[in-house]
């Protein structure tokens, strides 16, 4: 009979089958992290490169440089400088607060950008970078790149920024750029917005012409720290600059008749009247390109927005004036059309009641025995009440429409253009619901009532009646296309030219307006269009002088040009907002024209006038602004 196991024995046995279990278990576990590690070695060994990669290498695209904005003759009005940028990265700070306090000592950024930081990080997406400064001096720069690690979401770099030699003086013509908007980027989903310094186009040619102008992205590929600091470089590949575009626009005339429109509010629009070319297209006052583009302040945000000469409209395309006597030669031209005889003469008074209304000269002794020519060159009203009375409204519309008053110029690479209005009963019915009377007709035989145009249109108007075709203005220098013609009698032409060359040079409304040369004459219709009503009660106690009326109670001084007068080459447009009249128009007009043929003696005279006026564009914008801060409350 068998023993029993002792005590021992049964632990032997249950302590091996144990360590077998265990054992198992051990080499079960042994196989896995094996097979797993050999899964990662040799199967997986590409993916875990390129993500042990991607934690020592960081790629970065390059934004790409801006193509030029060159003038009619190469010279760069828009170009692109070399500076240091700080951006913010939305998506990698960590305490915002505390990083905008530490730039804001390093930057020496003021209360007022800091707020600005705020606003725009609040409303950018996570991966949408924010300018911070452009333009950054080396120091600064330096200072930012040593406090890196402490700065999470700060973005240091050098780039392009854009620039424009001229400031102020091209600001509406050429607009500006700036950071990518949340809009831009959800409208498109381009990636490539989302680029640290990345610039697109926010107004006027930079917006149209943005695709043009935007390049191909370079990148950048770099050894970095866990902290995400720069070790070296690796490789860089350039980016590709945008195409660069030509222009009609001639920079030293834009540059000048910004200047000569000196304190005023208005604009200048000088045309090539064969070609059609715009060869300036200035309205002053404005703001300065180069700080919009750099992310302007709520400081200069609001010194301009509440400036009452609107430094922030174009003027040229967004500015409606009505015409006031400049349309008179486009009424000469449809009654001529109408069978009028130009000798037939009107006797002027003074005054007139037509429709049982009284109806003034703005010579109140009147002008005695008035024909056409002397109604052109005297700009005498009542001529025109009869004559337009007679003719009625439509024929004077339809010629009008005919010159570009009215008109949106296709094919012109602008973002926007107010047309205005050239009236007639059709559209009197359609806008008021209300019949046409006499007195629209007489308004609108001088250039008021409902009649709006804007000074791009005045300029083609001219140019078709210097040139004697359908001139069509340009802005880009591209194959000139024949213009059509117009389809007008040239005898007709002839005597309404003949009454504009009497306007400047015999006994007419601008005499001043000579040019100083021998061999040159400048023709030309003067205007003054009223911006509020002159009461009876008013007429037979004096009308009030411009000068005695607040800025905006004032009229609008207009003036209309082209030279030389045989053999017409320029034409020139001006409207003076609350000038007073003509006169505040037709200098700027003569002188603009006069830098064409005699840019020396033109300069001359504008160095004169801007030591009365107290400097240039920038000496009086910044004079401005630190009369505006004076009278700010400080917070």
């Amino acid at each position: 009979m068998a023993k029993p196991p002792t005590n021992k024995r049964i632990l032997e046995q249950q302590f091996s089958r144990r360590a077998t279990i265990l054992c198992a278990v051990q080499l079960g576990l042994g196989g896995v992290l094996a097979g797993r590690l050999a899964w990662l070695a040799i199967a997986e060994n590409q993916k875990w490169q390129l993500l042990s990669e991607s934690n020592r290498l960081q790629l970065s695209l390059i934004p790409p440089r801006r193509g030029l904005l060159l003038d009619r003759t190469g010279v760069p009005l828009a170009s692109n400088k070399s500076v240091f940028m700080i951006d913010l990265l939305p998506d990698r700070l960590e305490d915002a607060d505390k990083v905008l306090k530490q730039l804001a000592e390093l930057l020496d950024l003021s209360a007022d950008e800091t707020d600005r930081l705020k606003t725009d990080l609040e409303q950018a997406l996570d991966h949408q970078p924010v300018r911070v400064a452009s333009d950054v001096e080396w120091d600064q720069y330096a200072a930012v790149n040593v406090r890196l690690p402490d700065l999470p979401g700060v973005s240091p770099m050098r780039g392009f920024s854009r620039h424009y030699p001229a400031g102020a003086a091209t600001a509406h013509l050429l607009g500006y750029v700036g950071a990518p908007s949340r809009e831009e980027y959800e409208k498109t989903g381009d990636p490539l917005l989302m680029v640290p310094g990345m610039q697109v186009g926010k107004d006027m040619l930079e917006k149209t012409l943005d695709e043009h102008l935007t390049g191909k992205p370079g990148a950048r590929r770099a050894e970095v720290t866990a902290t995400g600091k720069v070790v070296r470089e690796l490789e860089v590949r350039s980016d590709t600059i945008g195409k660069s575009v030509q222009l009609t626009i001639d920079g030293g005339l834009q540059t000048y008749a910004s200047r000569r429109l000196g304190t005023q509010s208005g604009s200048v629009v000088v045309l090539d009247a064969v070609t059609g070319g715009v060869l300036a297209m200035a309205s002053m006052p404005a703001y300065d390109p180069n700080s919009f583009s750099d992310g302007i302040s709520q400081f200069e945000w609001d010194m301009l927005s509440q400036d009452e000469r609107v430094p922030l409209r174009n003027k040229t395309l967004q500015g409606l004036y009505p015409p006031g006597s400049t349309i008179k030669p486009i009424t000469a031209l449809a009654l001529l059309n109408e069978n009028i005889d130009p000798d037939e003469t009107v006797l002027c008074t003074g005054r007139i009641n037509i429709a049982g209304g009284t109806f003034h000269c703005w010579r109140r002794s009147g002008h005695g025995v008035v024909d056409m020519n002397r109604a052109i060159a005297e700009s005498c009203d009542i001529y025109f009440y009869v004559m337009g009375i007679r003719v009625g409204i439509q024929p004077i519309a339809d010629m009008a429409r005919r010159f570009g008053l009215g008109e949106r110029f296709l094919g012109l690479p602008v973002p926007y253009q107010y047309y205005g209005t050239v009236p007639d009963p059709a559209w009197k019915r359609r806008r008021y619901n209300e019949p046409w009377e006499a007195y629209d007709t007489v308004n609108a035989t001088i250039g008021q009532g409902y009649l709006l145009a804007n000074p791009l249109q005045l300029a083609v108007m001219t140019a078709r009646l210097a040139a004697g075709e359908k001139t069509h203005p340009k802005l880009l220098a591209a194959k000139e296309a024949p213009a059509a013609p117009l389809e007008i009698d040239p005898r007709m032409l002839a005597i309404v030219r003949q009454g504009m060359e009497d306007v400047v040079n015999g006994q007419g409304t601008a005499t001043r307006a000579r040019l100083p040369l021998p061999n040159i004459k400048l023709a030309g219709k003067t205007g003054t269009a009223q911006v509020r009503r002159i009461t009876m009660a008013e007429r037979r106690r004096g009308v009030r002088s411009n000068a005695s009326l607040p800025w905006k109670l004032r009229d609008h001084g207009l003036f209309v040009g082209y030279a030389p007068v045989h053999r017409p080459r320029y034409t020139v447009a001006v409207v003076i907002e609350h000038g007073g009249g003509s006169g505040a128009a037709y200098p700027i007009a003569s002188d603009t024209l006069l830098y064409l043929f005699d840019e020396r003696q033109a300069m001359k005279r504008l160095a004169s006038l801007e030591n009365g006026w107290g400097g240039g564009i920038e000496e009086r914008m910044a004079r401005k602004a630190a009369e505006f801060a004076a009278r700010t409350p400080s917070d």
